[in-house]
């Protein structure tokens, strides 16, 4: 079954963020894919772009972002394989932004069997 992994940090913080920690934290999170591709569980993953970049669409009006009302946006996603819900927890658990920001985990439907 495939899970996804929403990531949700404090976008700004992020950004004020200096450039060497902002590397280390990119580099945990690249070992973290290997790890998830070296296991067979890795199907994508990557960060998103700052949440006033983004558009949405409401009927027929678009809203600039951000969309919530909070400091926490959601920042990147990682879309894995794993047996069941407890082994998708593992592997969150072991994400490197469950220790700055929260890691939300969701089964992905599939609708193409």
């Amino acid at each position: 079954m495939r899970y996804m992994f929403l990531i949700y940090d404090d976008e700004n913080e992020w950004e004020a963020t200096p450039d060497a920690d902002k590397a280390a934290v990119f580099g945990e999170h690249m070992a973290y894919s290997e790890a998830l591709k070296k296991a067979g569980a890795y199907v994508a993953g990557a960060p998103l772009g700052h949440s006033r970049a983004g558009r949405r669409i409401i009927g027929e009006r678009i809203d600039n972002g951000p969309f919530a009302d909070s400091k926490e946006q959601l920042g990147g996603f990682y879309m894995i394989e794993a047996d069941n819900l407890d082994d998708a927890l593992e592997w969150a658990a072991r994400c490197p932004a469950a220790s700055y920001g929260k890691v939300e985990v969701r089964p992905v439907w599939n609708i193409e069997e």
